[in-house]
């Protein structure tokens, strides 16, 4: 692993539900705290510091690397993915315990949501609901 590409901070778009599920279940493996995770669409964001417009950043997911270069596209979700194949099974012993709570809090909160019959949810990453669950 490149230590030099972390921790690498994620450019999403929060206002898109597959994006925000993907961060999502990104955000609850990060035990090592390797990855960042920016808003482009939280209010206030500047996309100054990260040499990128917020339509390009809309056009592919874009992350920027500790010394501020940009990897943009598929090469993102490499770089991602790679460190979490590689750390797996030491990241999941680590995290045994927060990772079972989390999957039984998705679980209980699906369930929910399904007995309402909204079954779209959306948990945010400080833990409050989103826009398309009920809690």
């Amino acid at each position: 692993m490149n230590t030099s590409n972390y921790p690498l901070t994620l450019l999403y778009d929060g206002n898109c539900p597959i994006c925000n599920l993907e961060m999502d279940d990104l955000w609850a493996r990060n035990s090592a705290g390797l990855l960042r995770f920016v808003d482009i669409t939280a209010p206030g964001f500047d996309p100054t510091p990260y040499k990128a417009t917020i339509a390009k950043m809309n056009a592919l997911i874009h992350a920027q690397r500790p010394d501020g270069s940009l990897v943009i596209g598929v090469e993102v979700f490499r770089l991602v993915y790679a460190l979490l194949a590689r750390n797996r099974y030491i990241a999941s012993r680590i995290a045994m315990l927060l990772i079972t709570w989390i999957a039984a809090r998705r679980a209980i909160k699906r369930s929910k949501a399904c007995a309402s019959g909204r079954c779209e949810i959306n948990i945010e990453r400080n833990g409050s609901c989103g826009a398309a669950a009920t809690c």
